[in-house]
């Protein structure tokens, strides 16, 4: 009994706010980033669930979606990611698929664009020969004041980017995903709890709530599972590339977490809807929000 590591209080894993004042340009890069986050580099350990599958990342650069290429990586996928223009970011991710003895590929980017979409799938076809997992997880958000300092610009590239690129990736993915094979978007907290700062993104991320429900359900003849995960406040560069400085100061604080999360603290949920072991479930969203309440 004595070689068993005791549990930690959840609220005190990680550092809690207040953090560094930090401002970025956006997208953001981990390099920055003040505290660093965790991606699980030191902490996951796979035990064969993807063993053999294929899988695409998109935003597997940095954040959640550099957690979640180690873990599909670690748990034995081959990973591709795509990302939109954070290069050291991009090898970085690329360097822990490696050490993990799988084949990693990347594509740099814009997904707001239908023919970029289409060539992530193609060149994932090319590299792999189907694609069992798509992760659709790469967003844009900004913070606004104000109405008035939303440009309609914005807006468009906010739906392109969250919620288009989803439909584009799914569309083109399809044909190459064999019955087992498992979509899984991240929408956010924002779709329950929307926050008038970010009035496009929380916009979006309703959206792929429903966009994920009635995939499900469309797809669900083909044998194709399709769930999404809903993080609460995690600590990514895109919070202080995109959110004004007090916000960045006090982030999560207001959960009953009381802290940010971190990325390796969401890895675990996208492996249990990638692998068989979540068969039964589709059209799911869970939420991952530090006690954040959805309902």
């Amino acid at each position: 009994m004595s070689n068993i590591n005791p549990a930690k209080n959840p609220q005190e894993k990680y550092e809690q706010p207040p953090y560094p004042e930090q401002e970025q340009e956006v997208p953001g890069t981990e390099e920055a980033l003040q505290p660093k986050a965790d991606h699980g580099e030191m902490t996951y350990k796979g035990s064969g669930k993807l063993a053999g599958k294929k899988a695409v990342i998109t935003g597997g650069d940095s954040g959640i979606g550099r957690a979640v290429a180690i873990a599909f990586a670690r748990e034995g996928a081959d990973v591709m990611i795509s990302y939109l223009s954070e290069d050291e970011d991009a090898k970085k991710t690329l360097s822990y698929i490696e050490e993990a003895e799988r084949k990693a590929v990347s594509v740099k980017g814009d997904i707001s664009e239908e023919s970029h979409c289409k060539a992530i799938i193609q060149k994932a076809v090319d590299e792999f020969g189907r694609i069992d997992i798509l992760v659709n997880n790469a967003a844009y958000q900004m913070a606004r004041e104000s109405l008035e300092e939303l440009s309609s610009e914005e807006w468009d590239y906010t739906f392109k980017t969250n919620i288009y690129a989803m439909f584009y990736l799914c569309k083109a993915a399809k044909p190459h995903m064999p019955p087992g094979s498992a979509i899984i978007n991240t929408t956010s907290v924002n779709a329950y709890d929307p926050k008038p700062i970010l009035v496009a993104y929380a916009a979006t991320k309703g959206a792929i709530q429903n966009f994920t429900a009635s995939m499900g359900q469309l797809l669900a003849d083909d044998g194709i599972r399709v769930n999404c995960v809903a993080p609460g406040p995690v600590w990514t560069p895109l919070i202080p590339a995109t959110m004004p400085g007090e916000a960045v100061k006090n982030f999560g604080k207001n959960t009953p977490m009381k802290r940010a999360g971190q990325p390796a603290e969401l890895a675990a949920v996208y492996v249990l809807l990638a692998c068989d072991d979540s068969s039964y479930m589709t059209g799911s969203t869970v939420q991952v929000t530090g006690g954040t309440p959805t309902i």
